[in-house]
């Protein structure tokens, strides 16, 4: 797959890095935003996420919906039918092996060109570092991660990691009240090769996970007295579907 103007650069640093920190006004174009009429709903589903009771079971909270695609190369997005969410422990120490039923992305959100074209940028992007690959398991998270005055909120409770993928895309959706949150990239043997921070809707982080690892710092309220939160996206693409 040849990657189009518009993504060489991108594919470029990646390969050579194996991360890219990509600001807003650079996704905004390469999602052509101003052409995605649902952005507002789409975001807006940020607010009707379900608690994550996995997690709430660990003294940690957050909320969440989930989705699988199954994406090919030459253009075919499709949703499958709702599965658990499943990463072993050499991925996940804190709630490695277990199967996750999370509530699932709600139909309008899965169906809009919002999300279609965030699956269609990463398709390109990511295709054209495995071109040999004519079909990806694709997994969408919507994560909502809270903070209050007397708890951080924290967006990887398991620490630094990777996610058993190949690749992951974080699109920042909204921070509201929200400080800190810096994501941080290492290499296997822990150097830090980088940290940035997702401050603007349409901030992005994409990531080599074969060769890298990223965590992200908890997150605080600036105002302690008024609702905080961190709504991002998370896309992985994986050339099978066999569990990592």
């Amino acid at each position: 797959m040849t990657p189009s103007p518009d993504t060489s650069a991108l594919h470029d640093r990646l390969q050579r890095d194996g991360f890219a920190f990509v600001t807003a006004d650079i996704v905004r174009t390469l999602l052509e935003a101003p052409t995605l009429g649902d952005w507002p709903a789409f975001a807006d589903s940020w607010n009707d996420l379900a608690p994550d009771t996995y997690l709430a079971a660990s003294g940690r909270h957050r909320r969440r919906r989930h989705a699988t695609f199954s994406v090919d190369a030459n253009g075919g997005i499709r949703r499958e039918a709702h599965q658990p969410h499943f990463q072993s422990l050499k991925y996940n120490p804190l709630q490695g092996d277990i199967q996750r039923w999370f509530e699932p992305v709600l139909p309008a959100i899965a169906n809009g060109a919002s999300l279609r074209r965030i699956l269609g940028f990463c398709r390109d992007c990511f295709g054209a570092l495995a071109p040999a690959v004519s079909r990806w398991h694709v997994e969408v998270h919507q994560f909502r991660i809270e903070a209050r005055a007397d708890e951080a909120g924290e967006p990887t409770p398991e620490g630094v990691h990777r996610d058993g993928v190949d690749y992951v895309l974080v699109l920042l959706i909204d921070r509201e009240n929200i400080e800190r949150g810096t994501t941080t990239i290492h290499a296997p043997d822990g150097r830090e090769l980088g940290s940035f921070t997702l401050a603007h809707a349409f901030d992005a982080a994409l990531v080599d996970d074969h060769r890298v690892f990223h965590g992200v710092t908890p997150v605080t309220p600036l105002d302690p007295q008024q609702p905080a939160h961190r709504d991002v996206l998370v896309v992985t693409f994986r050339r099978d579907a066999a569990p990592a």
